[in-house]
């Protein structure tokens, strides 16, 4: 009786510490911290000029490694770590498309309409982004590429660009590489924002960097 009583104890023992010893799982956003200042272009225009802006972020399209919960790094040229403790908070692609969709918002004071509330009579920036490409190191960069297109609902005026981006990652923890991704997904919102501008302003086109 004592015999299986100490094995009991041990299993239990055993299991508590291994409960203790295991790493608990990480959540990161790709949202910023705080209020982003608006655009140059849309600061420079009279407030009367300016009025209501509203805009349509769809889901964003992401290589398929990359639409999942868990944050995916590169270790080198032929492999890469699908890290189980370190997640986004939503999926990727998901946690992208909210992050540009209040990123652009917060740039232009717009309102966005996506899940609902289009208005009648007013012009909707209509955004379709899609990041073709992003490889992320540890203690490197974060290295990345989007293409977007806007199209005006009134008018059917649009705009079509790409955009490269590098970000260099400080540290060699995950930390590093979500704070340059925030910063990547920064200058994208950023390019958006002067690009629904420009079209607001009659000047449609594509550009390209």
């Amino acid at each position: 009786m004592q015999g299986r009583f100490t094995l009991f104890s041990m299993a239990a023992l055993m299991l508590a510490l291994t409960a203790c010893s295991s790493t608990p799982t990480r959540f990161y956003t790709l949202a910023a911290t705080g209020g982003a200042s608006p655009s140059p272009a849309t600061a420079a225009m009279p407030a009367a000029a300016v009025g209501q802006t509203f805009i349509e972020v769809l889901p964003v399209s992401v290589p398929e490694r990359l639409a999942r919960p868990q944050i995916v790094v590169r270790t080198d040229d032929t492999r890469v770590d699908i890290l189980e403790q370190d997640r986004w908070s939503a999926p990727f692609n998901n946690e992208l498309r909210d992050a540009l969709a209040s990123g652009v918002a917060n740039r232009l004071g717009a309102v966005d309409v996506t899940r609902g509330g289009r208005p009648v009579n007013q012009p909707v920036y209509r955004i379709i982004v899609e990041l073709r490409q992003l490889d992320a190191v540890k203690g490197g960069k974060v290295d990345a590429s989007f293409g977007w297109t806007i199209t005006r609902s009134d008018n059917s005026a649009s705009s079509v660009c790409r955009l490269a981006v590098v970000e260099p990652v400080s540290g060699a923890g995950i930390d590093g590489v979500v704070q340059g991704m925030q910063r990547a997904v920064a200058n994208v919102a950023d390019a958006i924002s002067a690009d629904v501008t420009a079209l607001r302003a009659g000047k449609g086109g594509v550009c390209s960097s």
